[in-house]
C-alpha cells in the first residue's frame, strides 16, 4: 500500500486526501476557474469533511484512491482520483490543477496516477472522459496516445493501455526532466 499511498514523481508527490484537505477540495470543487468540466458539487466544508471519512471505507477496501498533488515543498496544488477499479482496469479523474502547480504538472501527475492503476494496482488498461468542451484535456491525452472509445453530446470517452504507457514512459519522465 505505501507504493499507492503516497506517489513520488520528480516535482510532485501524490498522497492520500485526509479529512484535514476538505476546506482544500471545497475550495477547489466549487472554483468557477477550476469545475467548470468537472460534475456539480453542493454543500460545506464540513459535508467534504464528512464524505472524506466515507470515502476513506472505500479507500481501505480499495475501490478508490482519492489524492492531493503537492509541490515538492508541500503546497497542494491539485486533486486527482482514480475509482470504479477492478481486477483488469480502472478509471480516474476528478482532476484539478490549480494557480500553484508547477511546470509541466500536468504531465507528471497523469504519470503518477498511471503508475499507481498500472504499476500499485496491476490493471491493464485505464478508462476515464472528458467533457466535450474541455479541449485542453482532450488534447492533452489524445497527444499521450489514450485512444478515443466512444462520444455523446456530454464526453469523448477514452482507453489507455498500460502497454502504451510502459512504451512511452521513458519519453514522458525525459520530458520532464527537461527544460
Amino acid at each position: 500500500m505505501s507504493s499507492i499511498a503516497r506517489v513520488e514523481g520528480p516535482s510532485l508527490t501524490l498522497r492520500l486526501i485526509q479529512p484535514e484537505d476538505a476546506a482544500y477540495v471545497h475550495s477547489l470543487r466549487n472554483n468557477p476557474a477550476y469545475n467548470t468540466h468537472l460534475s456539480t458539487v453542493t454543500g460545506t466544508v464540513d459535508d467534504q469533511r464528512t464524505w472524506i471519512e466515507g470515502y476513506r471505507s472505500r479507500e481501505a477496501q480499495g475501490q478508490e484512491f482519492y489524492y492531493v498533488i503537492e509541490r515538492k515543498d508541500g503546497t497542494r496544488c491539485g486533486l486527482v482520483r482514480l475509482y470504479d477499479i477492478e481486477a483488469e482496469s480502472f478509471t480516474w479523474g476528478s482532476w484539478i490543477l490549480d494557480e500553484n502547480k508547477p511546470r509541466k504538472a500536468a504531465l507528471e501527475s497523469a504519470i503518477l496516477i498511471y503508475e499507481v492503476g498500472f504499476d500499485g494496482l496491476g490493471c491493464d488498461h485505464a478508462v476515464f472522459e472528458v467533457r466535450n468542451d474541455n479541449s485542453h484535456t482532450l488534447a492533452f491525452h489524445r497527444r499521450l496516445g489514450a485512444r478515443e472509445i466512444a462520444s455523446d453530446e456530454l464526453n469523448v470517452y477514452f482507453n489507455y493501455e498500460q502497454s502504451q504507457f510502459a512504451a512511452d514512459q521513458t519519453h514522458y519522465l525525459k520530458k520532464l526532466s527537461d527544460n
